[in-house]
């Protein structure tokens, strides 16, 4: 039986609920944050919306929005941390970032907001809401530049494969790839009226992440790349470079803008099934990013790349189908970043001009504009958004600057500090109580990282790296005898700093 107190606080929380249902609508109706908006609903009018998932098909969902192109450079994160001391950091971020998840849904129920925008405004008002917008463009926008480097790099590759003579001349066709990509795939599929089709097919990500998994453990085991010459660096325990690493892991965990999209999407979403939840999805993410980096590494040691497959050499075709995969991922997830980006900045300019709060149908596919004039504003601001990516995306020719870029300064802050400055302003304990110090140890350690690791990487942002270098091991191929560079074995793989 409940005691009064428990029934005390039910209907204070229910109270409060109701008092701000009014105001709070913006955060329902402006939950861009989640991919459900660009879900349509399928059930009939006047029946059930749709069915819920049970905690397996939750934790499902869950898994498919955390594993993703991310994992890719664990690996070379375990190299810029060290391989020990990198494995260590894995587990710490997996349980930060467990631990954070749990805190937002807590946060919902606190405010009665159950959607990412909803819980900031809640706890910051516009001020929380604007800053959070903010870092929602950039985390996408850079992966969308961070999905170019990738696209460039990977069938690059694999053109030469079937065409060694281009080998000599590495940067202009991956810059042919990365512009006909765009026009002819990229631009059409983030034009493309119906996105929630493209989303129903996200699953196809993780079937792929499984697939090159499979294919980098496979080329472990078969010692094929055995020939992979150990440096002074290779078995290290640990190195110095941990917040550049902490930022690639942070981004390859990064699922917060699923949160509440997952958490409404169960039967029975009490607390406790959850925390279930978020830690099976989780663990499991856990054990592909650690099984990527200790695969991926034990294979190349210090001469990890930020993109895992730029290490395999290029007339392995085993590894350039799993390229081909890995980019057939990250064009199905393109578009999605992209639309993600285009709704926040056409919901903000919609704000700042009308002086009220947007209001954002979830029921329909926020992809389907209506009228010639929202069509036309649609396209220019898809346009304007794909040609700057496009065109920052050749001053780095390696990933991992991107991913740590992304991740020190989109992925950290949104995962971990936001969370839990929103709990701690919510809560109604004290800052130093028990149920507080936690998050404020989140919001601490976030924050310490962020500013350090931008402090670290900005001013070796652009380097002397460059990509289409076959690494010594591979140099007695076919691509080599064709007069194209090639890396010595004792090239040190940091992408800020790369020596030919």
């Amino acid at each position: 039986m409940e005691s009064a107190s428990t029934k005390k606080n039910t209907v204070s929380e229910f109270s409060y609920m109701l008092q701000r249902q009014g105001s709070d609508d913006s955060a329902e109706v402006n939950a861009f944050d989640d991919i459900n908006s660009l879900m349509k609903r399928e059930a009939n009018q006047g029946k059930q919306t749709e069915a819920l998932s049970s905690l397996p098909q939750a934790s499902f969902n869950y898994i498919n929005s955390i594993v993703g192109s991310g994992v890719i450079g664990i690996p070379y994160a375990l190299h810029r941390a060290g391989f020990g001391l990198g494995l260590f950091l894995l587990v710490i971020v997996a349980t930060i970032t467990d631990y954070s998840l749990i805190l937002m849904v807590r946060c919902g129920h606190l405010c009665g907001r159950f959607s990412y925008p909803g819980v900031m405004e809640a706890a910051y008002g516009k001020g929380g809401y604007y800053l959070l917008s903010l870092l929602q463009f950039m985390y996408p926008f850079l992966a969308m530049i961070s999905y170019n480097v990738v696209v460039g790099d990977t069938l690059s590759k694999v053109l030469v494969r079937f065409v060694p003579s281009w080998g000599s001349s590495m940067g202009a066709v991956r810059f042919g790839v990365v512009l006909v990509v765009t026009i002819f795939v990229v631009i059409p599929l983030c034009l493309y009226k119906n996105v929630s089709r493209l989303a129903k097919a996200s699953f196809l990500s993780l079937a792929c992440v499984v697939l090159i998994l499979m294919a980098v453990v496979y080329k472990l085991l078969s010692g094929d790349y055995r020939v992979v010459p150990d440096t002074p660096e290779s078995w290290r325990f640990a190195h110095s470079d941990l917040i550049p690493a902490v930022g690639i892991m942070a981004f390859a965990f990064m699922c917060h803008h699923n949160t509440f999209l997952v958490h409404q999407s169960m039967q029975d979403a009490t607390m406790e099934r959850w925390e279930k939840v978020t830690h099976i999805s989780v663990g499991f993410a856990w054990l592909v990013a650690a099984l990527f980096g200790i695969a991926g590494y034990c294979t190349f040691r210090a001469l990890s790349q930020g993109d895992l497959l730029e290490n395999y050499c290029w007339d392995d075709d085993l590894m350039n189908f799993a390229r081909v995969l890995f980019s057939i991922s990250i064009l199905l997830t393109f578009p999605i970043e992209c639309f993600v980006s285009r709704e926040i900045v056409r919901t903000q300019i919609k704000r700042f001009y009308s002086q009220e709060v947007v209001e954002y149908d979830t029921d329909k596919d926020p992809s389907h504009v209506t009228g010639e004039d929202d069509d036309r504003k649609s396209m220019i601001t898809t346009l304007v958004i794909v040609f700057a990516a496009f065109i920052i995306s050749p001053y780095t020719e390696c990933l991992g600057p991107v991913l740590e870029l992304n991740g020190l300064l989109a992925a950290i802050p949104l995962a971990y500090v936001l969370p839990g400055l929103a709990y701690i302003r919510l809560s109604p304990h004290s800052l130093f109580s028990q149920e507080k110090l936690p998050a404020l140890g989140l919001v601490v350690f976030g924050t310490i990282v962020t500013i350090s690791g931008a402090a670290i990487l900005m001013p070796n942002l652009i380097g002397d790296c460059r990509t289409g270098i076959i690494m010594g091991y591979c140099k007695d191929d076919e691509l080599a005898t064709n007069g194209t560079a090639f890396a010595t074995s004792t090239m040190e793989p940091n992408c800020a700093t790369d020596k030919i």
